[in-house]
């Protein structure tokens, strides 16, 4: 048997996981009688050799567990789609304006009607799904890699430093957000960037508070002494050995930041920081559509309220999932 030792054998059933992943090894030439030592992530095979299960396929195995977490992945992309690819399949003209078309209700040349502009309601819910889209993955991005720089340098330098940075942090937060909007509505114009910008002012926060906490843990790990006792530089220690033990973490919080970025730009729109016409979103579709709502043109509200819906339950979703994901990770560390 290899000098290598598995984690100790509990006697329980194996996990389906772990099941899976021995079907997976038998397939890759493991030879019949393999076995796996459950919730360990090693595969016994009948040679007697004990091998390690690539991080890949264990987490792939995980996340296909989870049903619900499959499924919000496959509607994502269908909205993605809807978003990006529809408007090359269904061309409407989302620039001028017609009145005398106006408020049409849902029929066959405009499916989901017309709005007070005179413009074909489907096509607008396909633009404002990507202006909403860009702005919720790019906020999402930058929020998360600006607080996983911030929280892991103050996380591992500790002291003094790290009193200044989370005093920002905390200064930051004091700031009611819907003052901070409303001052930018009223003084400046809104763009794309902008808005992108004031999202991610305001969803860094939580993030460089969460990976501030698990630096804090994670430096004092022995893997980390032992780079510094050979001599490893404060950066290299930093994000060399710490970080990459945060992405798992800082991946399922980016996810669910993308949900908070759709609805953070939803309300915003509707306190006037929205993108001018005849750019839109399906924020300020909604906006629309509450104005319209007791004139009875429904179709002009609920058909942007629901992509938002689905959208933003189909990230948190899929968020859960990458979450079990780290979270079998985390069991082997």
């Amino acid at each position: 048997m290899s000098s290598t030792s598995p984690p100790p054998f509990s006697g329980e059933p194996a996990s389906a996981v772990a099941i899976a992943v021995a079907s997976a090894a038998q397939g890759d030439g493991g030879g019949a009688g393999a076995t796996v030592v459950p919730d360990a992530g090693w595969v016994l095979d009948a040679g007697e050799t004990l091998t390690a299960v690539p991080p890949l396929r264990l987490a792939l195995v995980t996340f296909a567990e989870n049903r619900l977490a499959l499924a919000s992945t496959i509607v994502l992309v269908l909205v993605a789609a809807f978003s990006f690819v529809g408007p090359l399949l269904y061309h409407t003209d989302q620039i001028s304006t017609n009145l005398l078309i106006a408020n049409l209700a849902p029929g066959a040349a405009h499916p989901l009607g017309t709005t007070p502009e005179g413009r074909d309601e489907l096509g607008r819910l396909m633009l404002g799904g990507q202006s909403t889209l860009e702005v919720g993955i790019t906020a999402a991005l930058l929020a998360t890699a600006f607080g996983l720089v911030w929280g892991l340098i103050a996380g591992y330098a500790g002291g003094w430093l790290d009193s200044v940075l989370m005093r920002v942090v905390d200064a930051m937060l004091s700031i009611p957000f819907l003052f901070f909007v409303v001052l930018l509505a009223s003084l400046i114009v809104p763009t794309l960037w902008l808005i992108i910008l004031v999202i991610t002012a305001v969803s860094w926060l939580s993030t460089a508070r969460l990976v501030r906490g698990e630096a804090l843990s994670l430096r004092t790990r022995d893997y980390v002494r032992a780079a510094e006792g050979f001599g490893a530089r404060p950066t290299r220690l930093a994000f060399r050995h710490i970080a990459p033990n945060l992405l798992g973490v800082v991946i399922v919080n980016g996810t669910l930041k993308v949900a908070d970025a759709i609805l953070i730009f939803a309300s915003i729109s509707y306190l006037g920081l929205g993108l001018p016409p005849p750019a839109t979103s399906w924020g300020a579709l909604l906006t629309a559509g509450i104005n319209n709502l007791f004139d009875g043109y429904w179709w002009q509200l609920w058909p942007a309220a629901f992509m938002i819906v689905v959208t933003v339950l189909a990230v948190a979703v899929l968020g859960d999932g990458l979450r079990d994901v780290v979270e079998r990770r985390l069991q082997k560390r």
